[in-house]
């Protein structure tokens, strides 16, 4: 007892324990959007499409909580699943909830954003709101904090995934540019409130 209990105090097991509990919370997250795409596809038969932000309909704002999570099809998972972890990764270095607090804020904001913007007679779903949105919150954040891990991860960012950025224009009729731009705008705006909260002593 003695022997596991220094062992897990020990501030290497305490690292582990952190960074475990951190990729199990990520993998996880990932994980449900899986669960619930395959079972929509192969039990469903895709009944959850119809499910999503209905731009100015007031019967489809509910869509807004539940938009992220559903997907026209494992393709369409399987293209934001890679930006999600990656970046997803990147925001998890200041911890869980933080990670929690972004997906939170811009299921809410840019799904709004997306219900005022969106066009008409259309459904808005998949998670590349979200990534669009961790986009913008990890780029805003390390250059408006400028504090050398927030930088890093900005860069490492840009380097990765900038080329995303041309998704917020209206190239594709079944892409939602709305979304992506609505989710973007959100994460810039969480992100420069964080910069500024740490600049100022706010947390």
């Amino acid at each position: 007892m003695r022997t596991r209990l220094r062992t897990e105090l020990a501030p290497g097991g305490m690292w582990r324990d952190g960074l475990m509990a951190r990729a199990k919370v990520l993998f996880g997250f990932v994980g449900i959007l899986w669960v619930i795409e395959l079972f929509d596809w192969l039990i469903l038969g895709g009944q959850l499409d119809q499910i999503g932000v209905r731009p100015r309909e007031f019967e489809g704002i509910w869509g807004i909580l539940l938009a992220p999570f559903l997907h026209g099809g494992p393709g369409h998972l399987l293209s934001n699943t890679g930006p999600l972890l990656w970046m997803g990764a990147l925001i998890m270095v200041w911890g869980v909830a933080e990670f929690v607090t972004v997906i939170a804020t811009v299921t809410v904001l840019g799904g709004l954003g997306t219900w005022l913007i969106g066009r008409g007679n259309s459904v808005h779903q998949g998670a590349s709101a979200l990534a669009f949105g961790f986009l913008g919150y990890l780029v805003a954040r390390g250059f408006v904090e400028r504090r050398p891990v927030a930088l890093i991860l900005a860069v490492l960012t840009m380097i990765w995934y900038s080329s995303i950025i041309f998704g917020i224009f209206p190239t594709r009729s079944y892409i939602s540019w709305e979304g992506h731009l609505a989710g973007l705008l959100a994460g810039i705006g969480l992100g420069v409130l964080r910069a500024r909260q740490v600049r100022t002593g706010g947390v």
